[in-house]
């Protein structure tokens, strides 16, 4: 079994703390700073949820941002769309990283502290969903990039607010605010930014004090439906976004 002291210092690019009650909390972040995503975290936080789901000891997990954004930064550094060994280790993260969460056998809180801009299905695959005034959604690189948004938006935010709001997101790159993702049911609840960590804990200590066996085994339950939908259909997405990003490898190629 993982310990705690094997992985909390091992991921550049996830602060981990953990209560005496087994309240688990995970800050992204670079450089201590807000968190820019690139191909180095695609591929690092595959193993940090590994870490955390084969970890016995965590009771409850809270996922947050540092700064003023969850996730809004994205830097193509250490990402290779355009050749087939290298969408295929991106094909492979991508899939990963969805079934990892999932493996969080315990109840995972998301408290957004800012923009979710990129990887909202992170987000969408935990139980509990804070927000902040400050916090709004949008799926914005992938048509920024020319490419199909495939990496699972595709696949939960149909699942989560709806087939035909669910598309019209993804398709006129909708900006979501708070209080709009609340009506949705994407949101549960809006706190104010300075109430933001200790309402997510508030809650988690309350789901620690749960059996073990049934705090994880109601994970388990919750999610099999979100489960069944990524085994299914990630790779399938990921592919066609693949697809599309050689075609715009070849367009751009052509165009030089």
């Amino acid at each position: 079994m993982t310990k705690f002291a094997d992985y909390q210092d091992r991921f550049p690019n996830a602060r981990l703390t953990r209560s005496p009650s087994g309240v688990l909390e995970i800050a992204l972040h670079t450089n201590g700073g807000k968190l820019v995503f690139n191909g180095h975290t695609h591929e690092q936080f595959v193993d940090l949820f590994h870490a955390v789901g084969e970890d016995r000891d965590n009771r409850v997990v809270i996922l947050t941002g540092t700064g003023d954004a969850f996730m809004d930064s994205i830097d193509p550094d250490g990402f290779d769309f355009f050749t087939p060994m290298g969408y295929d280790k991106i094909l492979r993260e991508g899939r990963k990283v969805l079934s990892n969460i999932l493996d969080v056998e315990v109840p995972m809180i998301a408290a957004l502290n800012g923009p979710v801009l990129l990887h909202s299905e992170y987000v969408l695959l935990a139980d509990i969903i804070l927000a902040t005034p400050e916090t709004v959604f949008q799926d914005k690189p992938h048509f920024d990039f020319g490419i199909v948004p495939g990496d699972g938006v595709n696949l939960l935010w149909p699942e989560v607010i709806g087939s035909v709001r669910g598309r019209y997101f993804i398709l006129t790159r909708q900006l979501l605010d708070a209080q709009t993702a609340q009506d949705y049911g994407a949101v549960n609840e809006i706190v104010p930014a300075d109430r933001l960590l200790a309402r997510a804990h508030e809650l988690a200590e309350q789901l620690a004090a749960l059996p073990p066996l049934t705090s994880r085994y109601t994970r388990i339950a919750l999610t099999q439906k979100l489960r069944r939908i990524v085994d299914e259909c990630a790779g399938y997405g990921l592919a066609l976004e693949g697809i599309s990003a050689a075609d715009v490898a070849l367009r751009n190629s052509a165009a030089n």
